[in-house]
Order: structure tokens, then C-alpha cells, then sequence
């Protein structure tokens, strides 16, 4: 490996770390001036920020807003009153254009002409003193042979300064001089936002008139105004709109009057982007800002000040291009190979080395390993750091999620830890394929459904809740650990939950065949279940809904039962999902006080209006699933006019009038026998009424049903009072050390011990 190759090596990782680096390199033509979206032009004068017009997020306030009158040609710029602006700087000048006074006679001594000449104003102190003219730029100048002219503070700051001149020949006056003969010349202090002219004759030109009719004062910028002799004749200049002359004037601006150390302690009003520094005001007044060393740009945007690339300009850099590298605000220099040294130093920076070859060679690979090695640590502690970071923000949410609460309730109860399984944010994210899209299974009002896969090949449905009130954690947990301990057939397992996450997590059984919603209302399915079907899923349904009821301790209400949260496995067996909006009910209470929560349609009228929920508000939707599976219709659908129609209360209004079976699916009416149609029909219109306590219980609502499948799949035995009674009391399980019932195979299934 030749040492040319080296070099290039060591160069090119180099480079490699520099390009890590956030720098941004651009050339004094890329720079903005304005704010995005706002103009920077008005004709052909430029209009930086904090200066703008249009839009007011174009300027930083009222003081810096210009007007651009595009009826003018070209344009004219004017600031405050009218007054026309020639240049804008973010440097912290500008310069516009202030009038003359003018004080004329006859020949006689008779005054033609005395505009402005008494006590003239011109000031910007209305602009909150951000704004004043540069003692360093202007000067107080008057002209004649005649003349007494005074400048004063107009805020009575004891200042005034005065030009008196008499000259009796043409022939005393020096073309060119301002000092004292036809022209004088002052200063102005430091610091003067607003000042009067006032300006007087001696003679009243009488004995200079030939060749100084007239007499002028204006404070003007210096380098603007040349002194001529036939301004005595006749001083017109820039004359405005109105017929007066003007020159121009340099002021002196600051982006606030605070000092740089009083306004870097308000972050929110400061005034300087990034890469630029705060400069006190020349003139006294405020600060201005100015781009740091390497940078170039407007210091008054956020990110005005940008990296100049040295390497471009050898003005800026003294290695020549080939050897230069641009860094953030700066550029380093290389010697050639065989050389060393200061590389910056013009002429006798590179001294040649003194080293044999294969000395320059360990040197080059030395470097060059020292390189890798640099970068290779640099992504080994960003890495570091970026893990710390996301092992931080996992911590956070298991904390603000309630995890340390959950795992405690985990460790008092026995056997509760294979029940809820506490699942880390990579598993669930590994087992859903990052959430794509196409893992979707549904979404609702209380998050969404993804289809996953855990490592030990169990498919299970994956919910992203939602943001859990911080005010209501302690219920949320109590939630998880009680629905985790459900283990009844037809309620969808609660397997565990992720809390690393700022939404709540929660793993549930996957159930394979959708919802009852769709096999009766979806697409392409035309009500297709059958009449044994339907009443075994209502069934089913009761049960699980009677066992949240009546043998879960605490009971749960359920409060949002539909079609859609009644999902189905292949065999048609239901499961009641979607316990998002569920509440628990204290031992000691039968109703709850809550904000009204649950779907169209199927909302309790009487809880809707008292705000009171009860166990009899899910028999209402309940209900309402009924008349859903009798009659293939939405709980909210179309009449064919347009207006939707409410089931329930259709259903309601077609009972009184003696019309149900007009309204009911003609399967159901083909396969179903009459006369428990009729059972079932009455038992739906029970569940619909409007009073809570004339509705029957889950309970009963279950033993009913229960009882028609039986006596329809066991014809020869009839389901008397007794039997009724060994049914009911069979759901009302003790509210501890409960076990689950199931009604279809009269077996106890599991010891819950004092859980759901």
C-alpha cells in the first residue's frame, strides 16, 4: 500500500466524521433575509427581518413594519409616517429620507418662501426609542450667506448646536468646503431619537441675493452630501410628491432597547437566531445581533446565520483548495505527504518531514486506525445513549401506566401470575410485525385491534388503547387484574398487558370468525345465520352478560353491548369483547353516576337521561342485539327516504300495533317455530322498555333462554318451575371464591378465588 493511498484513506474517514457533523455550508447568495413565505424585496430595495411587510408574522412588531406602495415606479418604501426608506441593513442602519427647511427672500428683503423654517420636527421617538439617528453617519448641515440656523433636542436634553454665516462675496466661498463660508457643518450627540431646526436671516439676503436668495438646513449623511457653490443658488434635491426636497438620513436601529444581558434571560423575546451573538447598540440604545465567526446570513432569523465555506474563498483561507476541509464555523488545513507543520501558515507552514518512508508509513496507518477508532466509539455512544434514552421513556409510561401498581396487585394475589401476564413493548411490536397495516383487525371508539403472534405461536388480537386518565390509574389496574381472572366461554380472555408504552396495551384471545355485527349486517353475508344459530348466540350471550352481572366480584357492567362487540369463533359460539368502556360497581351500590358512554342505537334511553347506569342499561342493548338477530336490521338504518330509523324503537312501535311479524327476517320466520318466536319476541320487548325496573335481569333474561334451546334441542322435556330455579340459582354465584358455571354442559369450569 503506497503512502499516497494512505493519505487518501485518512482524508476520507476524515471526512466521513465531518459529514456526521450538523453543519450546514452555503454561500453568501443562498442566504435568506426574510422569514419563509414573506417578501424580501420591495422594487429593487431589500427587506430583511425584523423589518417586513404583508402577512404580521413578516416583521418582529409594529416598529420594524414597512409599506410597500407598488402604485409608484418603481416602489416606494416608507416606514412610520410616510416617511421613504432608500436602504435597509440588518447591520443596524438605515437610511431615509428627511426634508429640507428652506427660509427665501426677494430682492427686497421680503420673505417668498419659508417652508419648514420655524421649530421644524423630525423624530421616531413614537418607536419606542429603537430607533435613532447616528451621530457617527450625519451631520447638522446649513448653507447661505446669510444664515443662523440651530438644531435642538425636542425631549429638552440640553442639547443644541448652531451654524451663523455671513459672507460678502461670492468669490470668499471654497467649492468643495464646509467650513463655515456658504456651508457649515456639525455634529450631533449620541443617542437622539427626535430633533427641531430652526433657521433665520441676518439681512434677509438682501445684500447676497444675486448669488444666495435663500437659506437651507438638514441634518444629512455625511457621505451622501458634497458642498457645491451653486447650492447656494438653488439647494433642490429628491423632491417628493409634495414639491420639498429631501436627502437622506442615517439612523441607527436595535432589534429592542434592553441590554444584550437583560434580554438573554427572555428566551422568548430575544432576539438572535442561532451561530450569531448579541452586540450592544452603537448608538446606546438596545442591542443588536451579528453572525459568530464562520458564519454569514440575517442573525435575526432562527437560522439565518449559516457556515460560509472557507475552503472556496482564499481570502478566508490561506491552504488553497486542495488541502482545505470546511468545518462547522471554521476550516482546517493538511500538509501534502512528507510534510508537517502549522498548515495554515502561508509559505513556511509545511516543513518537510525528516522521517524515512516506512516511518511515514506507521505514522499514516497510526492516524488513520486512530480515526476509524474515533468514529467507531462516537456510534457506539450515540447508540448508547439513544437506548438509554427509549430504556428511560419505556420506564416513564410503565410508571405513569400504573405498572409498579399492577405488579404488586399481581404478588397479594395467588395464582394471578400466568393469569396477567406483563408483556414488554419489543414482544408485542415483534409479534403485530410493527403494527403494519395489514395486522389490522378493527378499530373502535376505544382504540385499535391488531392481529399478533407470540414466540410460542399463539395468534392472540392486540389493543392500542386509547390514553388512560392519570386520574383513574388505580381503577384501570383493578380492571386489568379482575378481567384477567374471567375465564367464562363465552367472554374473551383478558391474557395480559404492556404498560412501556404512553397508550396502554392490552393482549386478548384471538377469535377467528369475526363479529355477529358482520355475519348478520356485512357484506356479502345477506343474514345467512340460521334460527338454531341465532337463538344459541343470543343465549350465549345472556349468559356471559348474567355472569359479569351476578357472579363477578365486583359485578361489572358492561355499558356498551352491541353486534360489533359479540365476536364469533368458526363454531358459531359467542364472545363478549370489548370491555373499554366498562365500569365496576361497589358492593354496596346498584348504580353508578357516570358520563354517558356507549354507541347509538343501543344507548338506555333512561340512563342517557339520568346519567345513572345499571345493570339494566345493558340489558337494553341487549335488547337491541336481539331485535338485531330477529330482525337482519342495524340498531340505526335506512327507511328508503333517507332518515335513518331506530330499531328498538320501531321494534317497540310495531309490537303495539300488532305489525312485528311484518318487520321480522323471513329466515327466521321460515325455520323458526311460531310459537317461540313469539317467546322471544315478547322477552326482546321486555328488555326495550323504557323503565330500568320493568326490564327483567341478565339472569332471567339467560334462564329464559336457556330454557327455549333446551326445550328445542330436548323437545320431550319441559323446563318447569323448579328446574327454572336450579337454573337461576346456579348463575348466582357467591361474590368470592366464585367459580364459573357453564349452563350448556352443567359443569363447573375454574375457581376464580374472589376474582372474575
Amino acid at each position: 500500500m503506497g503512502p499516497q493511498v494512505l493519505v487518501f484513506l485518512i482524508r476520507f474517514l476524515f471526512l466521513f466524521l465531518l459529514l456526521s457533523w450538523p453543519a450546514v455550508v452555503a454561500t453568501s447568495s443562498t442566504f435568506p433575509i426574510a422569514k419563509p413565505h414573506c417578501k424580501d424585496k420591495c422594487g429593487n430595495i431589500s427587506v430583511p427581518y425584523p423589518f417586513g411587510f404583508g402577512d404580521k408574522d413578516c416583521y418582529r412588531d409594529e416598529s420594524f413594519r414597512v409599506n410597500c406602495n407598488s402604485t409608484f415606479n418603481p416602489p416606494k418604501l416608507s416606514i412610520l409616517d410616510e416617511t421613504v426608506v432608500q436602504e435597509l441593513s440588518f447591520q443596524g442602519q438605515l437610511r431615509v429620507f428627511l426634508g429640507v427647511i428652506t427660509d427665501c427672500y426677494t430682492k427686497s428683503g421680503q420673505q417668498t418662501d419659508t417652508s419648514f423654517n420655524d421649530a421644524t420636527f423630525f423624530g421616531f421617538n413614537q418607536m419606542g426609542n429603537t430607533f435613532t439617528f447616528s451621530n457617527t453617519e450625519n451631520k447638522f448641515t446649513a448653507l447661505g450667506c446669510d444664515t443662523k440656523a440651530y438644531i435642538v433636542d425636542s425631549n429638552g436634553k440640553n442639547f443644541k448646536s448652531e451654524c451663523g454665516m455671513t459672507c460678502n462675496n461670492k468669490s470668499d466661498v471654497i467649492n468643495g468646503s464646509c467650513t463655515g463660508i456658504g456651508c457649515c457643518q456639525t455634529s450631533i450627540p449620541k443617542g437622539y431619537d427626535s430633533y427641531d431646526l430652526t433657521l433665520r436671516s441676518y439681512k434677509n439676503h438682501t445684500l447676497v441675493y444675486d448669488y444666495n436668495p435663500c437659506s437651507y438646513a438638514f441634518l444629512v449623511d455625511k457621505n451622501w452630501y458634497n458642498f457645491s457653490i451653486s447650492d447656494l443658488l438653488d439647494f433642490t434635491r429628491n423632491v417628493d410628491e409634495y414639491g420639498f426636497s429631501q436627502v437622506p438620513v442615517v439612523l441607527d436601529w436595535a432589534v429592542d432597547n434592553k441590554s444584550c444581558e437583560v434580554a438573554k434571560k427572555d428566551q422568548a423575546t430575544y432576539g438572535c437566531g442561532k451561530n450569531s451573538y448579541c452586540v450592544e447598540s452603537k448608538n446606546s440604545h438596545g442591542y443588536i445581533c451579528s453572525c459568530s465567526h464562520g458564519y454569514e446570513g440575517n442573525p435575526y432569523l432562527p437560522d439565518g446565520c449559516q457556515d460560509i465555506n472557507e475552503c472556496k474563498d482564499p481570502k478566508e483561507n490561506t491552504c488553497g483548495s486542495i488541502n482545505c476541509i470546511n468545518l462547522p464555523g471554521s476550516y482546517n488545513c493538511s500538509c501534502p505527504l512528507g510534510y508537517h507543520g502549522d498548515a495554515k501558515k502561508d509559505g513556511t507552514g509545511c516543513i518537510p518531514t525528516t522521517q524515512n518512508p516506512n516511518q511515514v508509513i506507521q505514522d499514516t496507518v497510526g492516524v488513520g486506525l486512530g480515526f476509524l477508532f474515533l468514529v467507531i466509539s462516537i456510534l457506539l455512544v450515540l447508540w448508547a445513549l439513544q437506548k438509554r434514552k427509549k430504556n428511560k421513556l419505556k420506564q416513564k409510561f410503565f410508571r405513569q401506566n400504573g405498572g409498579f401498581l399492577l405488579k404488586q396487585q399481581i404478588s397479594s394475589c395467588e395464582g394471578l401470575d400466568e393469569a396477567a401476564k406483563i408483556f414488554t413493548a419489543e414482544e408485542l411490536r415483534q409479534a403485530s410485525n410493527n403494527y403494519a397495516q395489514s395486522q389490522i383487525l378493527g378499530r373502535g371508539g376505544y382504540g385499535t385491534v391488531y392481529k399478533g403472534v407470540l414466540p410460542n405461536h399463539r395468534t392472540v388480537a392486540i389493543k392500542k388503547s386509547r390514553k388512560v386518565d392519570e386520574n383513574q390509574i388505580e381503577q384501570f389496574i383493578n380492571e386489568v387484574v379482575i378481567l384477567s381472572q374471567i375465564n367464562h366461554r363465552n367472554v374473551v380472555k383478558l391474557l395480559g398487558c404492556c404498560l412501556e408504552t404512553e397508550v396502554p396495551i392490552l393482549v386478548y384471545e384471538f377469535v377467528t370468525n369475526k363479529t355477529l355485527f358482520h355475519h348478520i349486517h356485512g357484506e356479502g353475508c345477506n343474514s345467512l345465520i340460521s334460527w338454531d344459530n341465532r337463538l344459541r348466540i343470543a343465549t350465549e350471550t345472556s349468559e356471559a352478560l348474567a355472569y359479569l352481572h351476578s357472579a363477578a366480584s365486583p359485578p361489572i357492567i358492561h355499558r356498551d353491548v352491541k353486534s360489533a362487540n359479540i365476536l364469533l369463533d368458526d363454531n358459531y359460539t359467542a364472545k363478549v369483547s370489548d370491555f373499554g368502556a366498562s365500569r365496576l360497581v361497589p358492593l354496596d351500590r346498584t348504580q353508578i353516576s357516570t358520563l354517558v358512554q356507549g354507541t347509538l342505537g343501543y344507548l338506555d334511553p333512561e340512563y342517557l337521561r339520568s346519567s345513572q347506569l345499571t345493570e339494566k342499561s345493558d340489558v337494553y342493548s341487549f335488547g337491541v342485539v336481539l331485535v338485531e338477530l330477529l330482525t337482519g336490521k342495524k340498531a340505526l338504518y335506512s327507511d328508503g327516504s333517507g332518515r335513518q330509523t331506530n330499531l328498538a324503537v320501531h321494534f317497540v312501535t310495531s309490537v303495539e300495533e300488532g305489525k312485528v311479524w311484518e318487520i321480522l327476517d323471513n329466515q327466521i320466520v321460515t325455520e323458526g317455530c311460531r310459537e317461540k318466536l313469539q317467546v322471544v319476541l315478547e322477552l326482546a320487548e321486555r328488555c326495550l322498555r323504557l323503565k330500568g325496573e320493568e326490564r327483567p335481569t341478565m339472569k332471567e333474561v339467560a334462564m329464559e333462554l336457556q330454557g327455549l334451546r333446551r326445550d328445542q334441542t330436548q323437545p320431550w322435556v319441559a323446563l318447569n318451575p323448579e328446574e327454572g330455579e336450579r337454573l337461576l340459582g346456579e348463575l348466582a354465584l357467591p361474590h368470592h371464591n366464585t367459580v364459573e358455571y357453564n349452563s350448556l354442559t352443567d359443569e363447573a369450569l375454574m375457581s376464580l378465588d374472589g376474582g372474575r
